[in-house]
């Protein structure tokens, strides 16, 4: 029963001393980026080219990295930064293509310290019928339409940001805005929502900490009472008293925790349970 007890007090201990959810969260989300997507184009044929402004396209990637930057944030950026760099709207997407598409995506995982990260499967299927909508010379905010049901059938903010994007190709067809300007109004407000989203995670961890330590307070006090010469399992689990309490206890730590978790969910915007 000791070992019981000591093996608790050792679980908690390593998850109170973890870094918090939303912080690995970031940290995993940050080694997945794929090569050459921070601040500008910097691969084969991009904005950022090769040598010296291939490193500094590196470093960019970095610093976007470490602030959390989303990778289609960057791919809107990317496609505003081409066409500042007097790429033609239809070689955009084969440029994007060479950095996104899965060879690039291969060879970047093979790399030595490489991030060897990629766009999700439905962005690259939604960017590859825009590349072939591109190639065929019929408006790319049509092949992106068309594809995104089927590629990213949910409302997420990934599917979002993709009908936006083809709102922005219609409204500067239409309007005769040149579209890298608004690609780059349009990437500066990701760039907002990123920062919020940024804020929020920071906000909460404070709390998600808070509800870790108290989910494991009650196997701290059995291991401090067993410590101090008590035993308290057998008060528990000998008695009807402490069954009662015991079993009360179980109920209201797992309720607590579910309207923690609801509380935390709200407050992130998730909408999740």
């Amino acid at each position: 029963m000791t070992f019981l007890l000591a093996a608790a007090l050792g679980l908690a201990a390593l998850l109170l001393l973890g870094p918090p959810q939303g912080t690995s969260a970031r940290l995993r989300k940050a080694v997945s980026l794929p090569p050459g997507q921070a601040g500008g184009f910097t691969g084969p044929g991009g904005v950022g080219g090769t040598g010296r402004n291939s490193r500094k396209g590196r470093r960019r990637q970095g610093k976007a990295a470490a602030a959390g930057t989303s990778p289609m944030t960057l791919v809107v950026q990317q496609l505003a930064a081409l066409l500042k760099g007097g790429r033609a709207p239809a070689r955009l997407w084969d440029e994007l293509w060479t950095v996104y598409g899965p060879a690039a995506s291969a060879a970047g995982s093979a790399a030595p310290g490489s991030a060897g990260g990629h766009l999700p499967e439905g962005s690259l299927n939604v960017m590859l019928a825009a590349r072939a909508a591109a190639a065929r010379g019929t408006p790319v905010s049509a092949g992106i339409r068309a594809a995104l049901p089927v590629a990213l059938p949910g409302r997420g903010r990934e599917a979002r940001i993709w009908s936006e994007l083809a709102a922005c190709f219609d409204i500067a067809e239409a309007s005769g805005c040149p579209l890298a300007d608004v690609l780059t109004r349009f990437a500066a407000q990701l760039e907002v929502e990123d920062d919020a989203d940024a804020a929020r995670q920071t906000a909460l961890a404070g709390p998600k900490a808070t509800v870790t330590l108290l989910s494991w307070l009650p196997l701290i006090g059995l291991g401090l009472g067993a410590a101090l010469g008590v035993d308290p399992l057998a008060m528990l689990l000998g008695t009807p008293l402490g069954l009662a309490a015991l079993v009360g206890g179980v109920v209201l730590t797992i309720a607590g925790r579910l309207w923690s978790a609801r509380l935390v969910a709200a407050a992130a915007g998730t909408g999740a349970l």
